[in-house]
């Protein structure tokens, strides 16, 4: 995912730039109302939705800056009209920026980076680096923690990485709303890790990597060692268990992703009742 850094880079070239807005949306759109592009003679960066309202909406841009024009507006079908099946229509901004609009833009890019949902990821092996190559083209703040400086180091994504000897204490003082992905290399670890994701209670996400077996496991550990831990039923475990038999780190991993997304994101999942009971576990 591009950065707020990224964007400082866009908007200090020193070539004019138009804001490509949507102020309006009716009916079904491709992204939603306020949603921002940005548009210089030659680049892009963002998107308001792709296909042909994007298309016009950047030719427009790029007109508007060809005439030295300040601002313009336009009004879209997305129908056959414009080839786009959407069937909603939208109103664009289109505005020449300022250095205050830059000063702006960077501000608004500040404030919704601070609130990205978090996603830690408890563990630097294998699946742990492919999840955080995956996680940093996503819309969230991803956490890579590990006790081990070497495996951290052989991460090349664009995350925050953390060597941290007490992980309970990263997930203790994580915001609330955040995912928890645990995968080290001790079972112990993994329990301990995943009873403290549960029992704040607050979490969007909780996964352990294992087997239906762990899950069994883990359950009687709880059982045994965690009387405020009533349920694990919001617990993913396996996690990825999508139906693939591939067991490639990068597949586990976009697997992995696509569950965590759609926990941070799905109504289903912010409007889920607490509490349920534990779910019937495979046979072994």
């Amino acid at each position: 995912m591009a950065s707020v850094a990224d964007l400082q880079t866009f908007l200090t070239s020193g070539e004019p730039v138009v804001s490509v807005r949507l102020t309006r949306v009716r009916g079904s759109s491709p992204r939603e109302m306020g949603t921002e592009m940005f548009v210089t003679e030659e680049a892009l960066f963002g998107t308001i939705g792709g296909g042909q309202l994007e298309h016009r909406a950047i030719d427009a841009a790029r007109r508007l800056l060809a005439n030295g024009d300040i601002a313009c507006q336009l009004d879209l079908p997305l129908g056959p009209e414009i080839g786009q099946c959407c069937g909603g229509r939208v109103e664009v901004s289109l505005t020449r920026m300022s250095d205050g609009d830059r000063d702006a833009a960077l501000t608004r890019a500040e404030v919704e980076a601070g609130l990205l949902p978090h996603v830690y990821i408890l563990g630097a092996g294998h699946v742990g680096r492919a999840l955080a190559d995956q996680f940093q083209h996503m819309p969230v703040h991803c956490v890579l923690v590990d006790q081990r400086s070497k495996e951290l180091a052989l991460s090349q994504a664009k995350v925050e990485e953390r060597q941290s000897a007490i992980p309970e204490f990263d997930i203790m003082t994580a915001p609330p709303g955040s995912a928890y992905i645990v995968l080290t290399h001790d079972h112990g670890l993994d329990f301990l890790l995943t009873s403290a994701a549960l029992s704040r209670g607050d979490a969007a996400y909780v996964g352990m990597i294992g087997s239906a077996t762990k899950r069994v496991k883990f359950r009687k550990w709880t059982e045994k060692h965690c009387e405020e831990l009533n349920s694990i039923a919001a617990l993913n475990c396996p996690i990825g268990a999508g139906g693939s038999r591939d067991k490639r780190p990068a597949v586990i991993a976009a697997l992995v992703v696509a569950e965590v997304i759609t926990a941070l994101t799905s109504e289903t999942a912010a409007t889920a009742p607490s509490g349920a009971a534990e779910p019937p576990l495979a046979a072994q």
